[in-house]
């Protein structure tokens, strides 16, 4: 299926299943492919982020449950004592991965360990890419630089930021995350 994703400012992406099949501005690509369907957004579309903190974001913090939001809070928990098994960390990593792709986040950095956590990653489409070094501070969900630009025959990873806010997140040609 063709789908043309058409932002407010600069250029559209025509994605043809999983990969980028052409760039450019909307009214070439719409004249171009005519039977694509269009997926119009508010803002700027990018090639998506690289959060530079996979492992302990994903293995070492725990994401609480919606349902544990009263005894936990709903942020991130990012004390080494907090005990989990391996149940309840693929559970905090799907909704870790979850809360990144609000983010734009469509790359983690870092090589992962945990078997829950690996299938979790790998489940939801987010790439795993090395690390060439971890900047200082407090991991961030939001945190990462942007993946170099997009070309055609790429994979389409990329998202949708309208004054700095991500309104959706496309991996593999697949929106994985839309804003409300």
């Amino acid at each position: 299926m063709l789908t043309l994703h058409a932002p407010a400012v600069g250029d559209a992406v025509v994605v043809e299943g999983s990969l980028v099949a052409a760039i450019g501005p909307y009214e070439e690509l719409a004249a171009a492919y005519p039977a694509a369907r269009v997926r119009r957004w508010p803002g700027v579309l990018l090639p998506g982020l690289v959060n530079p903190y996979g492992p302990e974001l994903l293995e070492r913090a725990y994401h609480p449950d919606p349902r544990e939001a009263d005894a936990l809070g709903t942020e991130p928990i990012l004390d080494p004592a907090f005990a989990m098994d391996d149940a309840r960390r693929g559970g905090s990593a799907r909704r870790g991965v979850q809360r990144m792709l609000a983010h734009g986040v469509v790359a983690v950095a870092g090589e992962l360990r945990s078997r829950s956590v690996v299938e979790a990653v790998r489940r939801s489409g987010v790439a795993v890419v090395p690390r060439a070094s971890l900047p200082s501070g407090t991991p961030s969900l939001a945190a990462g630089d942007s993946l170099p630009r997009l070309r055609v025959s790429d994979p389409a990873r990329f998202a949708v930021f309208d004054a700095g806010v991500c309104v959706a997140t496309v991996l593999d040609g697949r929106l994985v995350y839309r804003a409300r």
